[in-house]
């Protein structure tokens, strides 16, 4: 439920209402507007006589809230959320490209990369330490020293880094890891939702393979619970009946989570399709369809990568791309400043 107040409500008849709410067991979520403010009240509102509060002198309207989800629902927060990774700042009007390798290999390749998807203008590095794969004799990553190379890639070139955490036995090795990535197999291990929850450290969620939009909100649910707000969400992808793409990129989730969420969400071209052909255009499709950022992998040699090397661009074309997204990116911001 959302009770909305009117403008320089009563301060002792707003305590009292304050009071009254949580007495009964209700969990209040302040929001203050420019011009407005509102109260979340999370909890079983259906005893809840909505005439009653509304009947109050300091309450504008109240509003029942069917979804679920309700610390990362847009009516609780109607402002965009902006997350700052490491300085780096997405949503609310602001854009970020993620690129590097999908794994760390060598301190060569992770320094090449990172120098070459900085010069190109990417704003975060990305790279991979521990990697889910679906074959037990796949290259699961290097570990802890992958992120030891991840950190000094960073040191080299001011980016910040994001880089996967699949367990909470991990986290100890992320504190120089300036955001978590929750991968799709990992979007409803609640464990592990609950502890970077506790943590106040930006977190990039990815969508599951077959996961709803309210599935979705619901995993960003858990973490929002526990503390943390700093979410990105992030489209890679789903599983569709299609066989000629390895997953289907769902560009319909962009506008459909800004209506439903205040939390950006950024596209992961390179996952989606599984092919490096595709990246651009899927890329362009979400820069233009109202995205907040990119995350786009990119590999010095994609032929001797020891993970997901057909998806990967080489650094020359990621710098062909970036000129493009950055040219579509100008025609949506002066779109949005014309409406």
């Amino acid at each position: 439920m959302i009770i909305t107040l009117k403008q320089n409500p009563d301060q002792a008849q707003l305590q009292d209402l304050q009071n009254w709410l949580t007495n009964q067991g209700f969990v209040i979520h302040p929001v203050e507007g420019a011009n407005y403010s509102i109260m979340g009240i999370i909890g079983d509102t259906s005893s809840l006589d909505k005439r009653a509060v509304e009947s109050l002198e300091i309450v504008d309207k109240v509003t029942r809230i069917q979804e679920p989800f309700k610390k990362a629902n847009r009516k609780f927060h109607p402002d965009d959320t902006i997350v700052d990774v490491g300085g780096v700042k997405i949503g609310g009007g602001h854009f970020a490209i993620m690129a590097g390798p999908c794994s760390v290999e060598t301190p060569e390749q992770v320094i090449e990369c990172a120098r070459a998807v900085k010069e190109a203008g990417a704003t975060i590095l990305r790279g991979g330490a521990f990697k889910p794969r679906t074959s037990p004799y796949s290259f699961q990553g290097m570990g802890p020293s992958g992120l030891e190379l991840l950190v000094a890639a960073k040191k080299e070139t001011g980016l910040p880094i994001v880089s996967e955490v699949m367990d909470p036995s991990q986290l100890e090795y992320f504190d120089d890891v300036d955001m978590l990535q929750i991968g799709a197999r990992n979007m409803q291990n609640f464990t592990l939702l609950k502890e970077v929850g506790k943590l106040r450290k930006p977190v990039l969620l990815k969508r599951g393979l077959s996961a709803t939009y309210e599935e979705w909100l619901m995993a960003a649910e858990y973490i929002m619970s526990e503390g943390n707000e700093q979410i990105v969400l992030c489209e890679r992808g789903i599983r569709t009946f299609e066989t000629k793409t390895r997953n289907t990129l769902d560009v319909t989730a962009i506008p459909m989570v800004h209506e439903l969420s205040h939390l950006p969400i950024i596209m992961d071209p390179s996952h989606a399709a599984g092919m490096s052909r595709m990246v651009r255009p899927l890329s362009l499709a979400s820069t233009g369809g109202g995205a907040d950022g990119l995350m786009i992998e990119v590999h010095n040699d994609p032929s001797k990568a020891l993970c997901d090397g057909p998806q990967a661009l080489r650094p020359d074309q990621f710098s062909d791309l970036t000129k493009d997204i950055f040219a579509m990116r100008d025609i949506v911001v002066k779109h949005n400043l014309n409406k």
